[in-house]
């Protein structure tokens, strides 16, 4: 049975307008920020009032500021300590309305997630939000000649950081594995039927499609979570009945450049959001590569290498007999 598929209308303002003021100064600068809309959406849409909401890259505090703000718990964890000195500076920032209770971020890898949460919340978590870090085609900013007082453009806050260590510097076969440890991790703190949102897009290198939302699919059955939507969460507005684009500059710039070589690339409009819940009590795991379904139990060999996951596309159009 397919997933059920949804579109969430997340993006009816851009970033910056859903941050206003209710972000602390600075926050602007890490490289890709989760827009509070989705964060917002699937906190209300998955867990009720009271419950405890984790993300476990929360870079910046988005999720557990929109958790706070609806009246929920929050935990998070960072890698890396810069942001996670912002998100607790969120969090500070944010009105509370849950009263004192289970808010923190800790700063540590989240593969050692189980170490980092203090054990009375293993096994209460109701929802997990994250996004894992993705091609760097998307993020950053730019600085005109009008701010530098040089010609041309500038690139400014691209980098989540200058460790070589941090998973968003690694290769695509290293980062699969590593956030399938992140999402096991999960797994172990999360209550009985409890609920993972992950955010994430593909995007290209080189000529070749690496097509991330199915490997995290993946990463997530091999943590022994079961798959429950595939969604869409909006980039774009929407005004009367059509799309409006919010690309980032160097989105622009990408998607030109690559079709003046031939590479069909078009600008995102959206974010893939895969959902999975953690079997309860009485339900089956599908951990590793075992799929349980109500026929009977199917075994299917998922993609959790780089080659599994790029598709390559031809360098130039001449050779791709298109048109």
């Amino acid at each position: 049975m397919p997933s059920p598929l949804s579109v969430w209308n997340t993006a009816p303002t851009s970033g910056p307008a859903q941050r206003g003021d209710r972000y602390v100064t600075g926050s602007a600068a890490h490289p890709a920020k989760m827009l509070p809309a989705i964060a917002a959406h699937a906190i209300t849409t998955y867990t009720r009032p009271g419950d405890l909401v984790l993300d476990p890259m929360c870079g910046i505090g988005t999720t557990l500021v929109e958790a706070l703000r609806l009246g929920r718990h929050a935990l998070g964890v960072e890698y890396e300590p810069r942001w996670a000195a912002l998100a607790r500076a969120n969090i500070r920032h944010t009105p509370q309305t849950t009263g004192p209770g289970s808010t923190d971020v800790a700063c540590g890898d989240a593969r050692q997630l189980t170490d980092l949460i203090d054990q009375r919340h293993h096994g209460h978590v109701a929802l997990v939000v994250t996004s894992p870090p993705y091609g760097s085609s998307v993020h950053g900013q730019v600085r005109s000649t009008r701010e530098t007082g040089h010609r041309g453009v500038t690139k400014k806050d691209f980098r989540y950081s200058h460790d070589p260590s941090n998973l968003a510097h690694v290769s695509t076969d290293r980062l699969l594995h590593a956030f399938t440890e992140i999402l096991t991790q999960c797994r172990h703190v999360l209550r009985p039927g409890g609920t993972v949102v992950v955010t994430t897009r593909p995007w290209r290198e080189r000529g070749e499609l690496i097509d991330l939302p199915s490997a995290v699919l993946a990463a997530g059955q091999a943590a022994g979570l079961t798959p429950a939507e595939r969604n869409v969460a909006l980039l774009a507005g929407i005004r009367d009945s059509r799309l409006i684009p919010r690309p980032s500059f160097f989105q622009m710039t990408n998607v030109r450049d690559a079709r003046q070589r031939g590479i069909p690339l078009a600008v995102v409009q959206h974010e893939d959001v895969l959902v999975f819940t953690k079997p309860g009590p009485h339900t089956g795991s599908t951990g590793g590569a075992t799929t349980h379904t109500r026929q009977g139990t199917t075994r299917t060999r998922w993609p959790l290498t780089t080659s599994a996951v790029r598709s390559r596309t031809c360098a130039r159009r001449s050779r791709c007999g298109g048109r």
